[in-house]
Parts: structure tokens; C-alpha cells; sequence
């Protein structure tokens, strides 16, 4: 969310202390008339904005909830506020020195989008210079966080509250603001935002003070000029490739993925024209060959992929892509933005399901999409049509799982290389795949364009479809689930959990093999997982 530099004319709303709360602002004239305060409107100035931008601030005595009768503590709450101050963006006139770049919010106020090269201009939208931002509200001065935060762990901390968060309260954590829709005070207003010349939200399919949060985050941490926030993975891959791929367009993917995407790409797409190449992750003459005879628009795949682990040399299909004008697109899920700069490495665009690593507990689900303003902005538009958008709960709970998302990866990286290393030299594992092993096909790469190599580590045991369930079921440290990246550790067995519904010589032919197993490491201690995972083998 970028802000102006300009200066702002914002209300700082402060409780009154009086119990009667007389006086003030008649009380029909309040955005919100069931919490009765006083509203001074004061300007401020560029000086004391913080990230460039000028905030709604609330302001309480020491003493605010011990003289608030019971009635306004009950209508005051966190949340309550936080919706207030929401709802007064939009009745707030514009200030003569506003800049008029306010966003727009519906999908027929961005232009078409034209992206069959990686390095077409895209639209331009009137009066209206980066209409790609996550919310109908002004850009706010792009801050480098690393001015200060010297770490990507700090960065996840505090990008997107600390500096320029668009809703302020004295509050360490973000509101939640729970709204369908935003408020205008009059016609008037709606026509300004409608012209762009004033700043506010409209609905919450459009954007949400609280998912803006999650968004900045993680843009701070992948370097992104833009991130959208949706419901969930699978949403942010879908209206992606449906949003960037034009009719009869054709994509490259690689042969390990995420079964449904592959579904999605194999049954979906080519219902509208949109065929596919599938080549080995590390098969860059493959690469070469499907583009020279196809106009290729978009490679997309994951890196590492699920369940094998394979890496993608990014800046190299990077580099051979982009000279055919094709874009780049990598599910960095496995990896998360701390063990792996997807966009540094050369990429366009990278997707998370913010399910696992990012949210971090098993309790939250969402997708995200970063990338330069242009493509993601390409994206927003379809998304508005679409639906899908995230809940402000689930967005504040991925945004509360980021702030330890530094921890938590360290200890899963640090367990799951040992327990890889473990593992390999156990008579009964036949083979583990894990891109910290020596062992591994993109070992060499891996370590190149990876600090870490994330907590999830797949291996076939030394036995059938039944022996392999009976390891599974002798384990008492994980859950049996079908996701990962969580501080609970979670096992399964793909030729099951994932592809139970295909015959054995179907699931062979995607390398699920009935004794392969996906094991995501928690946070739990790490000779605690060793003692489980090695008495589940000797109960073989």
C-alpha cells in the first residue's frame, strides 16, 4: 500500500472522559452513532505522519476505560473502533492537496490487460497511476524497510503495522475490521471516489484494512512491488493463470506439482483453448525446445515441488523465458520468502498458499500472489469478479503467524535436514527426497538459490501400501493430514491421502509410489521426533 507524500487532512477521533459525554458533535452527525466521543480534525502534517502517511489515530486517557460507562466499553470495543475509523475514510472531504489517485475497485475500471510477453506495458488506468494497490485508498510513499530492519525476521514482525498502517490505534496488534461494506455521507462523496479524487473503501470484495496488513508483510518479504491477498491457495493459482493466460495461450509446468493444479491446468483450462507442456523440473533442453516451436505465455510450476522436492533453476528458465516473452510464475509454498527470493532470482510472480508456513498453526486458509504492479494488478481485476476474497479473520490470523514465521522456519529447516540425514541412513528407507541432501538431483542448485530447505521431507519406506500405513499409524508426534507448514507436525501417505481415487499403475505414473511418505516437521523438539519416527520403523 503505498501513501502521497502530500499532506493529509485526517480526523484524530478521541474518546471523551466525560461520563455524560456532553457536548461535542451532535450525535446524528457521528459515522457511527452508537459510540459516543467527540471528533477533532486536525491536520496533519508530512512531518508527523509515520511511513509517509497520515493516520486515523485513537487517542485514550490513562484513565479512558475506567470512566467509560458500561454501555460505551460495550460499544467501544477493538474492533468496534476499528470499523468506525474504517467508515470514516468515506466521509471525510477531500483536502485541497489530496492527491486524486484513489483506486478503483471494479473490474470495468481497469483497461484490458495484454500480457502475452513478459514485457508488454499493460494497461494504464486515468487519473489513476498505480491502480494495482490492494485497496481503494491513496499509495502511500514506498518505505525500505532494511533502513532499519536488518532481518527478514523483524521485517515479518513489522511490515504493514509498524509503518504505515491504514487503520491506528494505540493497539501493538491490527483491528480486525468484520464489514461487508463501506459507508459514504453523501452522494457527493461516492462521485468524488467515484473520480477518483477522494480516498476511501467500498466493499469488502475490494479490499479490507486488515487484509492490507498480511499484504504489505508479505511484499516487504518477497520485495514486491504488490501483493493480493485471497481465500486460499488454490484461488490465487487459479484466477492467476486464468487472469494472465489469454485464450488459445499456452503454458510450460513440470511433471511433479500440486495434483490439483495439475488438474486444473490437464481438464479445465483447455476448455477455453489454453494447452500445456509438461517437462521435468530440471530438463532445461525441454524448456528450450517448447519454446522456439510454441508462443509460450506463462511457466508456471513450483519450486521446491510437492511431493519430490524438486527445484527449478529460476534464474536461469528466468532468463529463457523472458527472451521469448513469456512470463514466470513460481509456487514458492515449500520454500516461504525466507529460504528463497523468487523475485530476485528473476521471477515475475510468486504464489503462496498462506495455509501452511505463512498462517503457520493449521487453523487459517489463504493465497497470495506478489509480483510488479502491473501483473498483480491484472490479477485484481478478475479476482473482483470473481470472488474469493479472504476473510479479515483469516487475514489477521495469517498476520499474527508471521510474526513468528522466522522461528518456526528455522527449527523446521534445522529438524527436517537432520531427520533427512537420519532417515537416509536407515536400512529400512529406501530413498529420501529432501533438497538439503547431498543425494538429491538439485542439491548443487538448491543450495545456490536457497538459504534453507524448509521442513518437509518425503521418502519411501521399505514396503508395501500396508507396511507403509502401518508406519504411519505407529507415529504419535503427527497428525495424519493432508497439509503442512504447521507448528504441529503432519504425516501422510500420498498414494492415500492424495490419490486414493486412482489405480496403482495410474498413481505410478506420477511417481506416487504406495510406499512414498510427506512429513512436515513442527516446532516440536527435535529428539522427540527422532525417538517417534525411528520406533514407527522398527514396528515394521
Amino acid at each position: 500500500m503505498a501513501v502521497p507524500s502530500s499532506a493529509r487532512a485526517f480526523p484524530s477521533f478521541q474518546c471523551r472522559s466525560d461520563p455524560d459525554f456532553s457536548g461535542g458533535v451532535p450525535r446524528h452527525d457521528l459515522p457511527n452513532a452508537g459510540v459516543r466521543f467527540s471528533v477533532k480534525v486536525k491536520s496533519l502534517s508530512r512531518g508527523s505522519s509515520v511511513h509517509g502517511m497520515s493516520s486515523l489515530i485513537l487517542r485514550f486517557p490513562p484513565n479512558f476505560v475506567r470512566q467509560l460507562s458500561v454501555k460505551a466499553r460495550r460499544n467501544c470495543s477493538n474492533i468496534g473502533l476499528a470499523q468506525v475509523v474504517a467508515a470514516s475514510w468515506s466521509n471525510n472531504h477531500a483536502s485541497p492537496d489530496f492527491t486524486p489517485a484513489a483506486k478503483a475497485v471494479d473490474a470495468a475500471s481497469i483497461a484490458p490487460f495484454d500480457i502475452t510477453t513478459g514485457d508488454e506495458e499493460g494497461a494504464v488506468v486515468e487519473d489513476s497511476p498505480r491502480a494495482d494497490r490492494n485497496v481503494q485508498i491513496e499509495d502511500l510513499t514506498d518505505v525500505k524497510y532494511s533502513s532499519f530492519l536488518s532481518s527478514d525476521g523483524s521485517i515479518a514482525i513489522h511490515a504493514g503495522e509498524r509503518l504505515g498502517r491504514g487503520i491506528v490505534t494505540d493497539a501493538i496488534t491490527t483491528p480486525v475490521v468484520n464489514t461487508s461494506a463501506y459507508f459514504f455521507k453523501k452522494t457527493s462523496d461516492l462521485i468524488d471516489f467515484k473520480e477518483k479524487k477522494r480516498a476511501s473503501f467500498e466493499y469488502g470484495r475490494y479490499g479490507n484494512p486488515t487484509s492490507i496488513v498480511a499484504e504489505e508483510k508479505i511484499s516487504a518479504l518477497e520485495g514486491a512491488d504488490a501483493t493480493l491477498l485471497m481465500a486460499s491457495g488454490m484461488c490465487a493459482s487459479t484466477v492467476l493463470l486464468l487472469a494472465l493466460v489469454p485464450a488459445g495461450g499456452h503454458i510450460v509446468t513440470t511433471t511433479d506439482c500440486y495434483r490439483k493444479t495439475r488438474i486444473f491446468i490437464e481438464t479445465i483450462l483447455p476448455k477455453m483453448g489454453i494447452t500445456a507442456t509438461v517437462i521435468d523440473p530440471a530438463d532445461i533442453g525441454a524448456l528450450e525446445s517448447v519454446l522456439n516451436q510454441k508462443k509460450v505465455t506463462l511457466f508456471f510450476t513450483e519450486s521446491p515441488t510437492n511431493p519430490f522436492l524438486r527445484c527449478v533453476d529460476i534464474e536461469l528458465v528466468s532468463k529463457l523465458c523472458h527472451e521469448k516473452g513469456a512470463l514466470v510464475c513460481i509456487d514458492g509454498t515449500f520454500a516461504t520468502p525466507l529460504n528463497q527470493k523468487v523475485l530476485a532470482l528473476g521471477a515475475d510472480l510468486v504464489v503462496h498458499s498462506a495455509t501452511k508456513y505463512l498462517g503457520g498453526h493449521n487453523d487459517v486458509l489463504g493465497g497470495c500472489i506478489s509480483g510488479p504492479d502491473k501483473l498483480v494488478s491484472a490479477v485484481r481485476t478478475l479476482h473482483h469478479i470473481l470472488g474469493g476474497a479472504i476473510n479479515p479473520n483469516a487475514a489477521y490470523l495469517i498476520i499474527r503467524g508471521m510474526k513468528t514465521l522466522h522461528l518456526r522456519v528455522q527449527q523446521q529447516n534445522s529438524t527436517a535436514q537432520r531427520i533427512a540425514e537420519i532417515l537416509e541412513a536407515h536400512p529400512k528407507v529406501r530413498c529420501v527426497y529432501y533438497p538439503g541432501l547431498p543425494s538429491h538431483p538439485e542439491y548443487h542448485l538448491a543450495k545456490r538459490q536457497m538459504t534453507g530447505f524448509g521442513g518437509v521431507v518425503s521418502f519411501e519406506v521399505d514396503g508395501d501400501l500396508l507396511t507403509t500405513a502401518k508406519f504411519v499409524d505407529a507415529l504419535k508426534i503427527p497428525y495424519i493430514a493432508p497439509s503442512f507448514g504447521g507448528c504441529e507436525s503432519i504425516v501422510d501417505q500420498p498414494a492415500i491421502m492424495s490419490y486414493w481415487d486412482l489405480k496403482e499403475s495410474e498413481r505410478a505414473k506420477y511417481g506416487i509410489m504406495d510406499n512414498l511418505v510427506r512429513f512436515s516437521f513442527g516446532v516440536e523438539d527435535f529428539e522427540d521426533l527422532k525417538a517417534d519416527i525411528l520406533q514407527a520403523l522398527e514396528s515394521m
